[in-house]
């Protein structure tokens, strides 16, 4: 039988906690806002404690983490792991607060055009979603603050990509000149106004450029006020698929995030006519399952 297991991402601004069954579904899961800015120097283990409280006592179980706690800023700054990786890199990567215990799960790092990338916790998303889906091979797109679109097959994730789409729509919408004309509140999406934001985007003229009919657009009339935020959700988006140059073949296209933001991608990349699928955040306990498996089978 396996060792029960409690699953932790835990990430920048939020801290998400599960116990996992064996089939990788959560029996039961807590959030808090407690990601790792909030942990003061020598805290986390308290935090955690606090978050797991019930969960972590005899029998004991496996506790394995994922996310920016393993980060310089994190509890324990672990070593990035090469791609292409699978599941046997990942367990090598382990790093242990507690041996035997509790272990963080490396990130992992490539390289586009000389230049390196980075990630992690999507690591853990993107080989839970092979489970999740039941996939050999798949195309997983990420949004978020840092977007990422990984590719998988083989049993190893092979190499993926990150363009910073959410942290730019922060920047533009909170600390340009766009933000005089744009609502205080994002408010509900306008589809219309998204969709004319994705279009100018796909014309390909550049974001640089593209970006100011955000202004241009409501300083004539054009946009009003409160279609602005979609308007830009649009661009940015759009901006991000373009670059990527998404084909239709190829592996399964599967999204996985945030519920409100896939939407908004499932609708840029039907518009655009690329099938993908979907797949929700259980996807990180489905992954943090496979490792400590992997890792169960490892020992000696």
């Amino acid at each position: 039988m396996p060792r029960p297991l409690v699953g932790v991402d835990w990430g920048t601004s939020s801290l998400r906690v599960a116990r996992i069954a064996v089939d990788g579904q959560a029996l039961e899961a807590r959030e808090l806002p407690r990601g790792i800015l909030t942990v003061p120097a020598g805290g986390f283990a308290a935090v955690l404690q606090a978050a797991c409280a019930g969960w972590l006592d005899a029998p004991a179980p496996l506790v394995l983490m994922c996310g920016m706690v393993g980060s310089r800023q994190g509890w324990l700054e672990v070593p990035y792991a090469r791609c292409p990786a699978g599941f046997e890199a990942l367990v090598a990567g382990l790093a242990w607060p507690e041996p035997g215990r509790m272990a963080i799960v490396p990130g992992l790092r490539c390289e586009n055009a000389g230049v390196p990338d980075v990630m992690r916790g999507e690591e853990t998303k993107a080989f839970g979603v092979l489970r999740v889906l039941g996939l050999d091979q798949a195309r997983v797109l990420m949004p978020g603050t840092h977007a990422k679109l990984a590719t998988l097959a083989d049993g190893r994730l092979q190499g993926f990509a990150t363009c910073m789409t959410g942290e730019a729509y922060a920047l533009l919408r909170q600390h340009s000149i766009l933000a005089r004309t744009l609502p205080a509140q994002d408010g509900p999406l306008h589809e219309p106004a998204f969709l004319r934001g994705l279009d100018i985007a796909h014309a390909g003229r550049g974001l640089l450029h593209a970006a100011f009919s955000a202004r241009t657009l409501a300083l004539f009339g054009q946009l009003d006020e409160a279609q602005g935020p979609s308007f830009l959700s649009g661009l940015l988006i759009g901006e991000e698929l373009r670059e990527r140059a998404l084909q239709p073949a190829g592996p399964p296209l599967v999204l996985v995030g945030a519920d409100a933001l896939t939407r908004r991608y499932a609708l840029a990349l039907a518009h655009l006519g690329l099938p993908a699928q979907t797949a929700g955040q259980e996807a990180t306990w489905c992954g943090l399952r496979a490792i400590a498996d992997a890792w169960e089978a490892a020992r000696p």
